[in-house]
C-alpha cells in the first residue's frame, strides 16, 4: 500500500466518522468501508490479478482508493458507480490527490443498468457497497459478467444479513458460483465464478 494512499484512506475515515455522528439518517451519512474491509479488498484484488474491476457505491471514496492502489499493481482500472453525483466529486477529488486519477473512471447510473451493460465475463472482480435491497433486481448480471474465477464481493453480509439474504440465495442457486463470508469490517460475501 502506498503510504500517501494510506494517509488519504485514514484521514477520510476520521472525517467520515465525524460526519456520520452528527446525522441520524442513514442516507446521509458517508458510509465509508472499514479498514479492516478495506485492506481486504485490496489484498484479495492483487491475488486474483484483478484488471477489469468495478465498484457500485462510490461514497466518498475510500473503497475506490483501496481498489484504485490494488489495481495500480496488477496493471488494471476500476470503473466505479454510483447515483449521487457530489459523492463521485468528492470521492474523483481525493483520487486526483492520491495519484490515482487516471485508474478509475467514475460513472453516475444506476448500478443495475450499468451492470446490464457489461458483457459475459467482462469483470474480474465485482464490488457491491450500494443499497442492498437493490441487488435480487440487478441479477443475473452480477454472475453473468464476472469471468471463470473472477470474484464477486457484497459488503455488509453481517451487519445486514436479512437485506444481503435475497442476494445470498441467488448466489447458492447458481451453480457457476461458490460463496462464503468473511468476518473483516460489516461482513463481506463472497462469490468466485467457477
Amino acid at each position: 500500500m502506498d503510504a500517501t494512499v494510506q494517509r488519504i484512506i485514514d484521514d477520510l475515515g476520521r472525517a467520515a466518522e465525524e460526519h456520520d455522528a452528527t446525522k441520524a439518517d442513514r442516507l446521509e451519512r458517508w458510509r465509508v468501508l472499514e479498514p479492516d474491509a478495506g485492506r481486504f479488498l485490496w489484498f484479495l484484488t492483487q491475488a486474483v490479478g484483478a484488471r477489469s474491476i468495478v465498484e457500485i457505491g462510490t461514497s466518498r471514496g475510500v473503497s475506490t482508493l483501496w481498489l484504485a492502489d490494488a489495481a495500480r499493481a496488477t496493471g488494471g482500472r476500476v470503473v466505479s458507480i454510483d447515483t449521487d453525483a457530489d459523492a463521485q466529486e468528492h470521492a474523483r477529488a481525493t483520487l486526483a490527490g492520491a495519484g490515482l486519477a487516471e485508474l478509475v473512471d467514475f460513472r453516475v447510473a444506476d448500478g443495475g443498468q450499468a451492470l446490464a451493460g457489461f458483457g459475459d465475463g467482462e469483470l474480474d472482480l465485482l464490488f457491491l457497497d450500494a443499497e442492498r435491497t437493490e441487488y435480487p433486481g440487478w441479477w443475473p448480471h452480477p454472475s453473468r459478467v464476472l469471468r471463470p474465477g473472477g470474484v464477486l464481493v457484497a459488503d455488509n453480509a453481517t451487519s445486514h444479513p436479512a437485506e444481503i439474504a435475497p442476494l445470498r440465495e441467488l448466489i447458492a442457486a447458481d451453480p457457476a458460483l461458490t460463496t462464503t463470508t468473511i468476518g473483516v469490517g460489516k461482513g463481506e460475501l463472497l462469490a468466485l465464478r467457477r
